[in-house]
């Protein structure tokens, strides 16, 4: 991990007048972008060529002469071969002068590496370095074991497919879209046997992807993503923050549960096993009986992060859920940095976060306005890394 003197010493260079929000161009960059220039910063978004031009072209910002925003969000680009040339001295030296703050989101440490993100960016981030590889799963010290070391819970983990006895969700990449999903269900080792074999023919997963597989106990219920916000600057209400809640659209099992049973068993071979790419994501709100059990889950992650990847939580994270017919959470999923579904927050931000402050409050303006807050205190170094 680089050495926070690093990160420190390059902070002290900034001009506190002149920071503006850097973010890599995917995931959830619009909304910080939206958020960011909300709190009244200038906003750099780095970019891959081929997949710019929401960034480049119909979400650039339009300021008129004295800096008013007239349009969009997305001020300056960097633009770049490759995502990973993010992490070069020439993008690095130029993201340092122009004074930027970086959000790092999961496409950030899926296309640059995370070796690379923790050893090698010098450009202060505004979150949790440290807790970023937990995303990994099967690492040393996964979310899976902070989960565990909390005592918060996930899905039941199936150790080998002669233990699967009830429907398991077996986790693993797609063989061609690297950062995809190659997921599967089964509920015998039958079914498993059947249903890989036909994945691995159809060249959606490998073999040897399929031999380091996650495989959990599947929790029939809804999905409850909880977004929330964790602020080490807080003085006077609760430094733990739920702003939203969102839920996702996946291709192409959310057209596959829309057929009657009749059309789905009348599907092909390539056709019938569902696909879980993520292609988008809706807002949603949970009964207010279980607000205490998810912040119950929120307060324990928080301490266990602190006491296990110091300083620990910074800023926005998601624990993922679903909820089982007792009503009962089940993590199934952590993003120890900003959700993927938060652009459902943009401009119009979310009930919870808009009720608590009594303006539109999305993640990303959340964000920013923590940044805000931490430079008007003279406080910024307490919440990069």
């Amino acid at each position: 991990m680089i050495d926070r003197e690093t990160i420190l010493g390059n902070l002290e260079r900034y001009d506190p007048e002149k920071i503006k929000i850097g973010v890599l161009a995917s995931h959830s960059a619009l909304d910080v972008c939206d958020g960011a220039v909300e709190e009244g910063f200038n906003t750099l978004a780095v970019c891959q060529e081929g997949r710019d031009t929401a960034y480049t072209k119909y979400f650039k910002a339009n300021r008129d002469a004295s800096g008013k925003l007239r349009r969009g969000m997305v001020d300056e680009t960097i633009m770049l071969k490759k995502f990973k040339e993010t992490i070069t001295p020439k993008v690095m030296d130029h993201l340092l002068k122009e004074n930027v703050l970086f959000v790092p989101n999961r496409s950030f440490t899926s296309y640059c590496s995370i070796d690379a993100v923790e050893d090698d960016f010098t450009v202060p981030m505004v979150g949790s370095r440290s807790l970023l590889r937990c995303e990994d799963r099967g690492g040393e010290k996964d979310y899976y074991w902070l989960l565990d070391k909390a005592g918060m819970p996930s899905p039941r983990k199936v150790k080998r497919p002669e233990d699967i006895t009830a429907l398991t969700i077996i986790k693993l990449h797609h063989k061609q879209k690297k950062l995809e999903r190659g997921f599967f269900t089964a509920s015998t080792l039958k079914e498993y046997e059947e249903k890989s074999q036909t994945l691995i023919s159809q060249g959606v997963i490998d073999q040897e992807s399929l031999a380091d597989a996650r495989m959990e106990e599947y929790i029939i219920g809804p999905v409850l993503n909880l977004d929330f916000f964790h602020s080490p600057l807080e003085e006077k209400g609760a430094r733990i923050e739920l702003l939203g809640i969102d839920w996702r659209f996946e291709s192409s099992l959310d057209g596959f549960v829309r057929l009657p049973a009749e059309q789905q068993l009348a599907l092909n071979d390539t056709q019938r096993i569902p696909e879980y790419t993520v292609c988008g994501h809706n807002s949603a709100t949970m009964r207010e009986s279980l607000l205490d059990g998810a912040f119950d889950l929120a307060e324990k992650f928080v301490k266990a992060a602190e006491r296990h990847f110091a300083p620990g939580m910074i800023g926005p994270f998601c624990l993922q859920t679903c909820v089982d017919k007792d009503l009962r959470f089940f993590i199934y999923d952590v993003a120890p940095r900003i959700g993927g579904g938060t652009n459902v927050h943009m401009s119009v931000g979310h009930p919870y976060g808009n009720s608590l402050w009594r303006r539109s409050m999305s993640t990303g303006r959340r964000l920013a306005m923590e940044v805000r807050r931490a430079v008007e205190q003279e406080r910024v170094a307490e919440i990069v890394t």
